[in-house]
């Protein structure tokens, strides 16, 4: 039987490009290279949105990037769903909307209860398995901007792995730390290199495996 698995995400999700300042060929997004990795039993559904927070408002936006409030309904539109991948925490460093790893933590488990609660169109009894991936730490970058929209997100964003490690362990949930095989670019601090994106991908193959029991 086919298995589902959704990817819920921010511009590392969407496949953000600092060296093009567009988008990351289909083929060199992570959740395209773990697709090909996992094979025709698997659909893999990217759900990425650039700024996508885990459940902070971010008003000056052009559109919802309050990843609670649009959660449910991303669950409902790919329903049924066998292992949902939640990578955010990014963005929730940029001190506007949050600023601290310990806020993205926060975040991060009303996203598991969203998931864990929610009310599935179809009753099988059994909710999907959850993996949280902690994103790779900012770095430092001469990019002004973008230095000065995630100030502080440096440290902040190093605590992120361990934190989420602990909230898999309590909730029962998946963990894999991305940083652990993909850094972020000092172009702009951020995000992943073609490269880096594609390490992820690969880097994730085994654990959704077993995860998924393929």
């Amino acid at each position: 039987m086919m298995k589902t698995v959704l990817c819920y995400g921010d511009s590392l999700t969407w496949g953000y490009s600092a060296e093009t300042l567009g988008r990351h060929a289909f083929e060199d997004r992570w959740t395209s290279v773990l697709q090909a990795a996992l094979g025709d039993g698997v659909t893999v559904i990217a759900e990425g949105l650039n700024g996508r927070t885990t459940v902070y408002d971010d008003h000056t936006a052009d559109c919802d990037r309050n990843g609670a409030r649009i959660l449910p309904t991303t669950l409902h539109s790919h329903d049924p769903i066998d292992l949902v991948i939640i990578m955010l925490g990014a963005n929730d460093m940029k001190p506007v909307l949050c600023g601290t790893a310990f806020g993205a933590v926060q975040g991060m488990e009303r996203l598991v209860e969203i998931v864990r609660k929610h009310a599935w169109s179809f009753d099988t009894g059994e909710t999907p398995e959850i993996l949280i991936v902690s994103p790779p730490a900012l770095c430092e970058t001469a990019n002004a901007a973008f230095a000065s929209m995630f100030s502080g997100g440096v440290e902040q964003s190093s605590m992120l792995a361990s934190l989420y490690a602990d909230l898999a362990d309590e909730k029962g949930c998946g963990f894999f730390d991305a940083g652990s095989v993909a850094k972020t670019t000092p172009l702009d601090g951020v995000h992943l290199d073609a490269e880096n994106t594609r390490a992820l991908g690969r880097a994730l193959e085994p654990m959704v495996r077993m995860m998924l029991g393929v």
